[in-house]
């Protein structure tokens, strides 16, 4: 009871957000949903300045709805095929994957810029946008403002990839095989992927959309490690602080790890369609939630003026996964 007293409002106030934001990204699926949910949550904040009840549920949405989409997301990955279809592409996304990183990381050295942001644009280019950013800001510990910014940049590249990587494609010859390998490496967000294999399958008559889909989906899986890895990095910085108390249990992305339960879940019992469909699209509409909640919590002018850098780096970060995600496929052979 006292839950409900406390967060209602907020959750209300998300919830009304999120519903035409929803629609609308199903009708714009080259925005998608969580990007309009965040604009429209950060202007409706230039106007809204003292939430009252609301901040707790806002904050609420913000942090735990956004975990519980992770979860629900891995009621969409059915391992078998995931690993049977994707294999081939393994090659691919680990050079990009580590491509993304490293050059996020020189970027954050050379660029003395905020470790957070650049973490979150590093992982966000490199994995699945969105999806890969909700897993790791808790992780990390990255605030709303900073998981906003980076959710831009990533949506930025995400609208210029699926506009011009199938003409791109063309240009460069690939063959269908090689476009739903490049465009589910090369595209962050599934619906920047979506959008741009099926503006490819438009114009070659093909169906070079499921390769692209499950290509991304392998792509996905990339959160358990990469999630992992920074909660480990996290403790043990903690650890070296001197008096730092370090509380792995608080630490630890347990929601990771139910996000791989839920994968094994899916794989392992026969669970009709129906649900699973119901279970992935929930997943999508929580995160749009959760994104509406970061919108009300950031400052957009703030979020402008300091756009600059994070910018240039999910340039650099996107510009050197195409390459690499072509350069790798052209000495496997599959161009």
């Amino acid at each position: 009871m006292n839950f409900i007293k406390k967060n209602a409002v907020g959750l209300l106030v998300c919830l009304v957000i999120a519903v035409p934001a929803w629609l609308l990204g199903k009708q714009l699926e080259v925005v998608g949903g969580p990007v309009f949910a965040i604009l429209i949550g950060m202007v409706v904040a230039l106007f809204w300045k003292d939430q009252g009840k609301a901040k707790s549920g806002i904050t609420y949405t913000s942090k735990k709805i956004l975990q519980l989409a992770v979860v629900l997301l891995g009621f969409g990955m059915n391992l078998g095929n995931v690993l049977k279809v994707g294999g081939q592409s393994l090659p691919i996304i680990v050079s990009t994957i580590a491509t993304s990183l490293i050059v996020a990381y020189v970027l954050f050295r050379v660029l003395h810029m905020d470790g957070n942001i650049s973490t979150l644009i590093g992982v966000g280019s490199s994995i699945c946008g969105g999806s890969a950013i909700a897993a790791t800001a808790p992780v990390i510990g990255a605030d709303d403002e900073e998981i906003a910014q980076a959710i831009s940049v990533i949506f930025l590249f995400n609208v210029i990839a699926a506009l011009i990587f199938p003409t791109l494609g063309g240009i460069l010859g690939l063959s269908n095989e090689g476009f739903g390998l490049f465009a589910g490496t090369a595209v962050n967000d599934t619906s920047s992927v979506t959008a741009a294999a099926a503006a490819w399958d438009g114009i070659h008559g093909s169906n070079t959309l499921d390769t692209a889909a499950i290509v991304k989906m392998t792509r996905t899986l990339a959160i358990i490690p990469i999630t992992l890895v920074l909660a480990f990095r996290r403790t043990r910085q903690a650890g070296q602080q001197e008096g730092a108390k370090v509380d792995i249990k608080k630490i630890f992305p347990w929601f990771v790890l139910l996000f791989l339960i839920a994968s094994i879940v899916t794989t392992l019992l026969p669970i009709p369609a129906a649900v699973v469909g119901f279970l992935k699209n929930a997943s999508k509409f929580f995160i749009v939630m959760a994104m509406a909640a970061i919108g009300l919590n950031t400052d957009l002018v703030k979020l402008v003026k300091t756009g600059g850098k994070p910018i240039f780096m999910g340039f650099c970060c996107w510009v050197a996964i195409a390459g690499v995600s072509l350069g790798v496929q052209h000495l496997m052979g599959v161009w």
